[in-house]
């Protein structure tokens, strides 16, 4: 689970300026971070379809996220989907 050291973290490691908890990107990598978790939650959990239900509404709203920031500021979507691994 996402404890606030953790977030506080990311927020610090993506952020684009001081005190930024908004932009696109932090944004993305705390989807990214709770996706992941959830991810491995199936691994174990098969049968948690609840679960799955808010999982896909993460990935739909990362991908919302991924798609603006791709048409306001491509370099900024490639170095971020670099930086989190997201594409091969």
């Amino acid at each position: 689970m996402l404890t606030p050291e953790d977030k506080a973290a990311i927020v610090a490691d993506y952020a684009t300026s001081e005190g930024d908890t908004g932009s696109p990107e932090v944004q993305v990598a705390l989807l990214t971070h709770r996706i992941t978790y959830l991810t491995e939650h199936f691994k174990s959990h098969i049968h948690d379809n609840h679960s799955r239900t808010g999982l896909l509404r993460l990935v739909s709203r990362r991908r919302k996220l991924l798609d603006y920031l791709h048409k306001k500021n491509a370099q900024r979507y490639f170095d971020l989907i670099k930086k989190l691994g997201l594409r091969k």
